[in-house]
Order: C-alpha cells, then structure tokens, then sequence
C-alpha cells in the first residue's frame, strides 16, 4: 500500500512541475519577444541488476520508477510582431537570436527589443549590453536604418547617401538545450556546440524588422487548456492518495 503513496506523490510533484511552467508562461505573455516553456514528462525506467550472471540483465524484464519533467523552449514559434515606429526598435522575423557580450565576457541571445546607443556611440541592447558586432554610430549621424540583412547605416556630416556602420548578424539555436533563460528576455549560452552564426536571411534563420517588436508567442487559450489537463491529472493523483489512506485506515482495523 506504501507503493501507492510513493506513485500518487510523484504524479503530484509532476503535476506541480507542469503548473509552475504554466504560471511562467501566462506571466509573461506581454513580455516582449517572451518564449513559452512546453512541458515533456518521461517515464523513468528501473531494471534490477544482477551482478553474478551480467548475461541475464540483457534480458531482464524493466519496471516503471517514476516520472521526470522536464522544461522545453518554444524557440522555433514566432510571435506578432507589433509595429511601434521607432527607429532603434529592432524585432527578429524567424528563429535567430542576436548575439550579445554579457558583463563578464559571455555570449549572451537576444531576440530583440529596445536599441539604444551608449556615450562612447556603441550600438547596444537593454541595459547597456554591447552587440557582440560592434557597431558604433559617429556623432551627429542621422537617419539610421537597419535592412533585413543586418546592414547598418546612417547619414553622415549631411552626406546624400547613407553609410554603412556594420552588419548585425544572428546565430540560430540547434538544441535548446544548450542555452538557459534569463531575466530581461535573455538567454545565456551553455553549450556553444548548439549555437551556430549566419547573416539574416539565410538558412531561413530570418530577417531583421526595424520599428518593430515581436510579442510573446504565449496563446492563452492553449495555456488554459493545458491548466485544465494539469489540474484533472493532479486531481486524479490526489483521489489515490485518498483511496490508499482509506485502504490503510481499514488495515489497521483489522488488526484490532
């Protein structure tokens, strides 16, 4: 009877796991370029080991151990982007990510947001992070413009044409695993096996929007039904929990 307890508590804790990512996910859905969290349970498998006669574990019937949850990103799913007109708002049309340099020298991912342009004329992201491409913009530059293919440029000393100041490329992310997510809509990079350059634009790995931000690709409809789903599973676990207590109750009335 012990057994239902321990299978009730980890379909519990499971089920919480799935509720917490869900709460993240409604959370932020008007967090700008915000992606949701998908939720993947895998059964854990236990198979006993013989340590006298190897030959027989090959062969040896698995039982089931449990459950383990686990926290995928939606990074290949774009959101709305949302035309805001400014000139140094910068929105990602497909599955690329900006590179920037964290404050100790890592590479950090960025799907865009806010630009803005710091004392010495770099051209950085929300709270001071450089591009890892360095663009500076000289002073008294006007009219920047960023094309879809990352080219950056701008007027200068009342030139007719624009010129270039640089080019910002995106890096595509081939297993999610490899980065982690961070506070501000950033992502840390973990593993950089996973992380791969290429110029907007190829690789379908997208183009670059200016005057624009990309909105949550949170739905709140699916959000909702997958509360539903989580909160029936967490039910049915805690009518086990119930259901052996009342074995057990029975049990010990028995021995008197």
């Amino acid at each position: 009877m012990t057994q239902a307890f321990e299978i009730a508590g980890v379909g519990l804790a499971s089920q919480q796991q799935a509720l917490d990512v869900i709460a993240n996910n409604v959370a932020n859905i008007n967090t700008p370029a915000f992606k949701r969290s998908d939720v993947r349970f895998s059964e854990i498998i236990a198979q006993q080991i013989d340590a006298a006669n190897p030959a027989a574990n090959l062969t040896a019937e698995s039982s089931l151990a449990g459950v383990t949850v686990r926290s995928v990103l939606a990074l290949d799913a774009q959101g709305d982007l949302e035309r805001t007109g400014r000139a140094l708002d910068i929105a990602i049309d497909g599955p690329g990510f900006i590179e920037l340099m964290g404050a100790r020298g890592e590479t950090l991912l960025w799907r865009g947001g806010a630009l803005s342009i710091d004392e010495s004329g770099a051209l950085s992201a929300g709270g001071g992070l450089l591009l890892r491409t360095m663009i500076n913009v000289p002073t008294g530059a006007t009219e920047l413009l960023i094309v879809p293919d990352g080219t950056v440029k701008a007027r200068l000393n009342g030139d007719a044409e624009p010129q270039v100041l640089g080019q910002i490329t995106l890096v595509r992310v081939n297993d999610s695993a490899s980065i982690e997510r961070m506070d501000g809509g950033l992502y840390r990079v973990v593993d950089e096996r996973g992380v791969e350059e290429r110029e907007p634009g190829a690789d379908s790995i997208g183009t670059l929007v200016q005057g624009a931000i990309e909105r949550s690709n949170v739905d709140m409809n699916q959000e909702m039904i997958r509360l539903l789903i989580v909160q029936r599973a967490f039910a049915a676990n805690a009518q086990i929990v119930q259901a052996a207590d009342q074995f057990m109750a029975l049990a010990n009335g028995l021995r008197r």
